[in-house]
């Protein structure tokens, strides 16, 4: 029971897609090598200042490409974005799992050692637990938090997690519940130091107006401890990192489509985007169409 207490913690923290952008033609995004070898990997730095993404490319990323990268891949994405703008409104989320040999989150490996927190989850896929919870966060950017949206509350409800009613909003003639918030600040990346991230922060969960002990407590401090990170691909959808106690955990990205259509253009054009975060001493490389 525990176990999986701690799979819908994870899945309502750091999200499973409801949808996402629009099906366009694969984008051509260059990557540094690299083998299976940790001594291969590429320093950040020199990936970002060697193999700069056109933003021509960039609005050709989809949550539907990123799920086919590896995780290195994916690092080296992450390492050449910006935190952009703190986010306002609601997103929608996907899952992207770094895999095992299996092809199996090896969610034990990451957690098993948490105090307090007796975890058996070999081989558990978390898919199949996540696309029936999490879909989507919301922003509240002018109070610095964050909340999860929920559609579907029969799984938490069965195990005695869920008391009392929870905060709702309707998204996109859904109804959607409103659990495990957080705080949201600019902070230090823990994959890349060189510039900050958006940090969704749910390790004092418990301090924030509208906390509701069943369920929310099993992503702050007495839980798993979840902590994100997110950066901006273009305006209206991120890159995140959610982490369980600084143990890297999985990506997941978020989507706002509306957000999205009136960005794209001229993020295009210019590659600007408005920076809330300190975007570091080393000049983010973009190849816009302007030029």
């Amino acid at each position: 029971m525990k176990a999986l207490q701690a799979v819908v913690a994870l899945c309502a923290a750091a999200g499973l897609a409801a949808c996402g952008p629009e099906k366009t033609a694969q984008p051509n995004i260059p990557f540094a090598p690299y083998d299976k070898s940790y001594a291969s990997k590429p320093d950040l730095a020199q990936v970002d200042h060697a193999f700069p993404i056109p933003t021509a490319e960039i609005a050709r990323i989809t949550p539907d490409y990123l799920a086919t990268l590896d995780q290195e891949q994916l690092d080296q994405i992450y390492a050449r974005l910006t935190a952009g703008p703190i986010p306002d409104g609601a997103f929608d989320g996907r899952i992207l799992l770094p895999k095992g040999g299996s092809g199996k989150l090896r969610l034990a490996e990451l957690v098993g050692g948490f105090a307090g927190t007796a975890l058996q989850l070999k081989g558990l896929v978390l898919e199949e637990v996540g696309e029936t919870l999490w879909r989507g966060k919301v922003f509240y950017r002018d109070a610095r938090v964050l909340r999860n949206r929920i559609e579907d509350l029969s799984v938490l409800k069965k195990l005695e997690l869920v008391r009392g009613e929870p905060q709702k909003m309707n998204f996109n003639g859904k109804e959607t519940w409103l659990l495990f918030p957080a705080k949201l600040y600019c902070g230090q990346s823990l994959l890349d130091a060189r510039r900050e991230s958006i940090i969704i922060d749910y390790f004092f969960t418990d301090e924030i107006s509208g906390y509701q002990e069943y369920p929310d407590f099993l992503a702050g401090r007495r839980g798993l401890r979840v902590r994100d990170e997110i950066r901006m691909i273009r305006p209206g959808l991120y890159l995140g990192r959610a982490y369980l106690d600084k143990g890297f955990a999985l990506n997941f990205t978020l989507y706002n489509k509306a957000m999205d259509e009136q960005g794209r253009e001229a993020f295009i054009k210019t590659g600007q985007a408005q920076e809330d975060c300190w975007p570091g001493t080393q000049q983010r490389k973009l190849l816009a169409s302007a030029g």
